[in-house]
């Protein structure tokens, strides 16, 4: 049960980071509030049904992240240094995407400055993330089943004549 619901979990990530990245009206800081919202009702409800452990939440941080980079502000070197520093889970290319992508909704917000995204690059540069922008939501995890060992021993066991097992030998 944990396996399949950190399968899920990753495909709501992927889908909607992957959109985010993608469309432009929903690049905005009401936007980030509302993700990081739904985001937080998932991690309850995993805690709720004792599936915290299951690595579900995990696979849920670069859409935090890029929900608090919506939210942040993007003025200063200060600010770029805060976001280099969030911002672990989502390469180089992404955070530039969603900075780019930035829509202000209402005029309390401004757009994103090209020195600003140039600042964050510089402060990136040094990373070496894959220069993939969108997320591979068909990523399956492998499926790990638990070893239980038997309690019955090996020289306990009768081969019938009838599997013509002969080679096999009891040590």
């Amino acid at each position: 049960i944990q396996q399949v619901f950190k399968q899920l979990f990753y495909m709501v990530n992927a889908v909607t980071l992957n959109n985010l990245l993608l469309r432009k009206d929903v690049c905005s800081w009401s936007t980030g509030m509302q993700l990081r919202f739904n985001i937080s009702q998932l991690e309850e409800w995993l805690r709720g049904k004792n599936l915290q452990q299951s690595g579900a939440a995990q696979t849920l941080e670069p859409l935090i992240q890029a929900a608090q980079l919506l939210q942040l502000k993007k003025k200063t070197s200060e600010d770029a240094e805060a976001i280099c520093s969030l911002c672990t889970s989502l390469t180089t290319q992404q955070i530039v995407k969603i900075l780019n992508l930035y829509t202000p909704v209402n005029e309390f917000e401004e757009r994103v400055t090209v020195a600003f995204i140039r600042n964050i690059q510089a402060h990136l540069q040094e990373r070496n993330d894959p220069p993939q922008l969108l997320i591979d939501f068909k990523y399956m995890f492998p499926v790990l089943f638990p070893f239980n060992p038997s309690s019955i021993t090996m020289d306990s066991i009768h081969l019938p004549a009838s599997l013509n097992l002969e080679f096999l030998n009891k040590v």
